[in-house]
């Protein structure tokens, strides 16, 4: 039960990467851009914790919490950046 389970959790983050990605690419503003990526690294964190999940391992929630930390970090960086100019004052 749990490995089908996995497998649609797999299917439907992987189409809403896909819609992500889409986005990304065809938004007018800025704005829909950056909030598209910071939603693929939360598909990219859900991703590497089912993976983790279905290989049984726990190094993959470390690596998750690794991504969800650059996830932040690069969003926060980027907003600054196309608001202000310059990430550091």
């Amino acid at each position: 039960m749990i490995a089908s389970a996995t497998t649609f959790a797999f299917f439907c983050f992987a189409i809403a990467l896909l819609m992500n990605l889409w986005k990304v690419v065809s938004a007018d503003q800025t704005a829909d851009r950056i909030l598209a990526l910071d939603t693929m690294f939360i598909n990219a964190i859900a991703l590497m914790v089912l993976y983790g999940i279905a290989a049984g391992t726990g190094i993959f929630f470390e690596a998750a919490m690794i991504i969800a930390m650059l996830g932040f970090v690069s969003t926060v960086a980027y907003t600054r950046f196309i608001l202000r100019g310059n990430i550091i004052e």
